[in-house]
């Protein structure tokens, strides 16, 4: 898997709809790969178009990271909604 492929299906990712690493790694041919899309996530140069805020964790949670204010920030600005745990209804906001 190579980190275009994971941009390229991060992409596709519709404005106020979430996905899960392992999501974007079933819809790049990579099942079974979700961390190769965590690590392609990270090495997003700055300025990338990339919207990388809409991919989360399976719980539908954003992964404890440096930016997670910053990534439940920009979601919330795209009308994605987070429940008192933190987590996103799959139902209403998930990418099919």
């Amino acid at each position: 898997m190579t980190r275009e492929e994971v941009y390229a299906c991060v992409r596709q990712i519709p404005r106020g709809r979430v996905a899960s690493y392992g999501d974007v790694a079933r819809a790049a041919g990579y099942p079974n790969h979700a961390r190769q899309v965590g690590y392609a996530l990270s090495a997003l140069p700055g300025g990338s178009d990339v919207p990388w805020q809409r991919v989360v964790n399976a719980r539908g949670e954003v992964s404890p990271r440096p930016n997670a204010e910053r990534q439940r920030a920009l979601l919330e600005d795209e009308g994605v909604e987070f429940d008192a745990r933190g987590r996103i209804d799959w139902s209403r906001f998930g990418w099919e």
